[in-house]
């Protein structure tokens, strides 16, 4: 992803991050023996995360990689981006 800026490169390291501390989290809640219905409710909270990220990757990826910005306009492209992220929500 050589067009991704710092700052998009950095959101997304950030959002990762979090989502490894949540699942440490989730961890101790095993290891202290938690309720049953807190575990849930985290892994739920993890689930949605990481589809969050996974949707902001696949935009920015094919916002800079799969579209050709020499054949389409940047506002094409935007559009198209999120036609397709859209898509990737419905599948999961």
């Amino acid at each position: 992803m050589a067009k991704m800026t710092d700052t998009d490169r950095t959101t997304l390291r950030n959002r990762l991050r979090r989502i490894e501390g949540q699942v440490r989290g989730v961890t101790a809640m095993l290891d202290e023996d938690r309720d049953c219905r807190e575990i849930v409710q985290q892994l739920a909270a993890i689930r949605a995360a990481v589809q969050g990220v996974s949707r902001a990757f696949l935009e920015q990826y094919m916002a800079d990689c799969l579209l050709d910005p020499d054949d389409l306009s940047p506002e094409r492209r935007a559009y198209l981006a999120h036609e397709l992220a859209e898509m990737w929500d419905k599948g999961n």
